[in-house]
């Protein structure tokens, strides 16, 4: 059992908790130290100039009342717009966009805890130098590389195809890696290792080459930025234990979620979009065999991005 797990957590096995928030209003909620994990997948910023609507979303108790959208359970709802911005996606926003959402990370982390960040080229570099500052350049363990072949190539540079995953331990004289607990691979020229090791594989490096999620795939859900459950198991059983909380604050489609639960974890998913909520929670519903109710943390009355 973990430090951030109580007996009575132990016996009722996983479970998964989702909250549809802003999670800049949802973080300070959670308990102090309450994670062991922490993955998240923020939004890549693409150069591309995007729009931001920030919508209010109430449930409809009274039939009379108008309504725009059904959730679960035939539950009704109000859509509010209450402002649309357009901005570009630059390199200066970002950080700042990210950095109060990673000091919460930090203390969010148990003593031993892990924070994994997936971004791309375009940032990665920005958002480490905001991650020394808040763990300590010594907090620094790896950064992984989600290596893939798939989608267009350009004629113009080298074409980009890998993801960069950015781990940092709280405290990097004690965090959980769990060597034994590694899925292995097979070798690229197994005929140059004898039998039994090329019947055993090897570990992994930290170039991982796995493939996107299938648009066919049974995993598929049809959430745009959904990652491959494969590359999160990895990471939740090599760096937690089972009977663990992990926790995702961008969680889109809920893959973590997948992860953790197959693996016998506890998770935390917030997002602020209702379409991820409702992926999500019929998702995990069905691997848990359970209907999931998600919670709502109401932002104040201030601009949230």
């Amino acid at each position: 059992m973990s430090e951030a797990q109580t007996p009575d957590e132990a016996a009722r096995g996983p479970s998964v908790r989702i909250i549809h928030a802003n999670n800049l209003v949802a973080l300070p909620h959670l308990p102090a130290a309450g994670f062991r994990l922490i993955y998240i997948d923020p939004p890549f910023n693409t150069g591309k100039s995007q729009v931001r609507r920030r919508l209010r979303t109430t449930r409809v108790a009274d039939a009379s009342e108008p309504s725009d959208r059904t959730g679960f359970a035939g539950a009704r709802y109000a859509t509010t717009l209450l402002d649309t911005k357009a901005y570009a996606d630059s390199f200066d926003d970002f950080p700042a966009f990210l950095e109060p959402r990673l000091r919460e990370a930090h203390r969010l982390l148990s003593d031993d805890g892990s924070l994994f960040v997936h971004l791309d080229y375009r940032e990665v570099h920005y958002v480490k130098v905001l991650l020394d500052t808040i763990f300590g350049r010594d907090s620094f363990i790896n950064e992984l590389i989600w290596a893939y072949d798939f989608g267009g190539r350009t004629k113009k540079r080298w074409s980009a195809k890998h993801d960069n995953i950015l781990w940092y331990a709280k405290d990097p004289k004690r965090y959980v890696f769990r060597y034994d607990e590694m899925d292995r691979i097979p070798y690229m020229a197994p005929g140059l290792v004898g039998p039994d090791k090329a019947a055993r594989g090897k570990t992994p490096t930290d170039v991982w080459w796995h493939t996107i999620v299938s648009p066919t795939g049974k995993e598929k859900t049809g959430y745009p930025t959904q990652k491959p459950v494969g590359v999160l198991r990895r990471i939740v059983s090599v760096h937690s234990d089972p009977g663990d909380h992990v926790l995702d604050f961008f969680a889109g489609s809920g893959s973590l979620g997948a992860a953790a639960l197959a693996a016998g974890r506890s998770a935390t998913l917030i997002d602020s979009n209702l379409e991820a909520i409702e992926v999500m929670t019929r998702r995990l519903g069905a691997q848990l065999g359970a209907e999931l109710t998600p919670e709502q943390i109401p932002a104040p009355d201030q601009n949230l991005q």
